[in-house]
């Protein structure tokens, strides 16, 4: 076929296409032959090659909608947008950035990972959710695909408080997941994750005495109550220093990320913010994880609190239970 006449069918050979991405077998038999479609592949022509035997019906990066219909073309109807491509369709933000597609598919297929396509054989084939067309693992495994991949903690543990805290799966999943699914690459996970648990407990005083002392703040208070100048009660905030009126809470993602908890945790803020209050919100895994981070977050804002003139604040010093 003469390249003119392609040229003049794109528009009928686009709608038997995906987003513009179809088979090289699917042109040939609407009457393109290889040889033509392999020029259109070649350099300064009209398409682009995206993987083995398949096309893209336009010369242009793809878009991500576009590598995701190529990866399940090549995954030849049997696969599963897992990772963080799945992630992303769900809605989370906090994801590493790549251009690969993840997919799933059952064991006893023969199909080889190609460009972009990353192809996964599997004998824990997920339950599957569509959306917009795309069918996806479901939140638990697909974020779990995702992490286990990474062998940093930072991505990992942003990951995972993101799903957690938008209420995209719960903990519960997540550790069953890990649980009953492929064991490669989940160790970073799993401690992330206990991390996380460990989170819902308190925390003991005596870890946030020693990171208020290795600050060389002034000596702080604990369990006192405070209340703004007409005697509204604000808080009773975790570590507070009354010098500057400043307030140090530990503030565990399990508890707040509850929206009851969460709703109470914002009127909580607003409150410290209408009373001239400085506050610095701190979680549990930080104090472990990153407490030279921590104590750089207390002085600051120390510092910017004594810059300020004092708020009018009472603090009732009698212990609470």
């Amino acid at each position: 076929m003469a390249l003119s006449n392609v040229t003049r069918i794109e528009p009928y050979l686009r709608k038997h296409s995906r987003y513009g991405v179809i088979r090289a077998e699917t042109l040939e038999k609407l009457g393109v032959p290889q040889s033509t479609t392999y020029r259109r592949c070649q350099p300064g022509g009209r398409w682009t090659h995206l993987l083995p035997g398949i096309v893209l019906l336009a010369r242009a990066s793809p878009t991500a909608r576009q590598r995701v219909e190529a990866a399940l073309m090549h995954a030849d109807g049997v696969g599963v947008v897992t990772g963080f491509e799945a992630a992303r369709r769900y809605g989370m933000k906090d994801v590493p950035a790549g251009q690969t597609v993840h997919i799933l598919i059952p064991e006893a297929h023969r199909i080889n990972s190609a460009g972009f396509a990353v192809i996964e054989r599997t004998i824990f084939m997920p339950e599957t959710r569509v959306i917009d067309g795309v069918p996806l693992a479901a939140p638990a495994r697909a974020i779990l695909d995702g992490v286990r991949r990474i062998r940093e903690a930072s991505p990992v543990r942003g990951v995972l408080i993101e799903c957690l805290e938008s209420d995209l799966c719960t903990h519960e999943q997540l550790s069953t997941e890990l649980n009953t699914g492929s064991r490669r690459g989940t160790a970073l996970p799993r401690t992330i994750l206990y991390e996380l648990a460990e989170d819902i407990r308190s925390v003991p005083e005596a870890e946030t005495i020693s990171i208020w002392k290795r600050a060389r703040l002034p000596l702080p208070e604990r369990n006192v109550k405070i209340f703004d100048r007409e005697g509204h009660y604000i808080a009773t905030p975790d570590t507070w220093c009354d010098d500057v009126a400043m307030a140090w809470e530990i503030d565990s993602w399990a508890y707040h990320s509850r929206k009851h908890y969460y709703a109470k945790t914002l009127e909580r803020n607003n409150r410290y913010a209408s009373a001239g209050i400085v506050v610095v919100q701190t979680l549990p895994s930080q104090l472990r994880n990153a407490p030279a981070s921590v104590i750089a977050e207390l002085r600051a804002a120390y510092a910017a609190a004594k810059k300020r003139a004092r708020p009018s604040i009472t603090v009732s010093r009698q212990a609470t239970a």
